[in-house]
């Protein structure tokens, strides 16, 4: 089974690849310093046009950062789930 990353691991593992400074990133794709380190440990959901800013300072599919990001959003919605194996089945 593919192990699949978070959109926030995704983001900081570009962002680390290039050694760039979170405040660089945030500069470039226009937010704060603070919203950045909160998507990168995943206590803050992008919006589409951050993803889209994200796919286009990074030069990575923007699909794959819209899929990452949803699957965060259902795998959490499941975490709270009552009946989560339920659901799955």
């Amino acid at each position: 089974m593919k192990n699949i990353e978070t959109f926030g691991a995704i983001i900081k593992k570009l962002r680390e690849e290039r050694k760039l400074p979170l405040r660089v990133v945030a500069k470039e794709v226009d937010i704060d310093t603070s919203t950045l380190g909160k998507i990168e440990k995943n206590e803050r959901k992008p919006s589409k046009d951050l993803i889209k800013r994200f796919s286009t300072y990074f030069n990575t599919s923007e699909k794959d950062l819209i899929i990452a990001s949803i699957s965060d959003t259902v795998a959490y919605k499941l975490l709270e789930a009552e009946h989560a194996s339920e659901i799955l089945r």
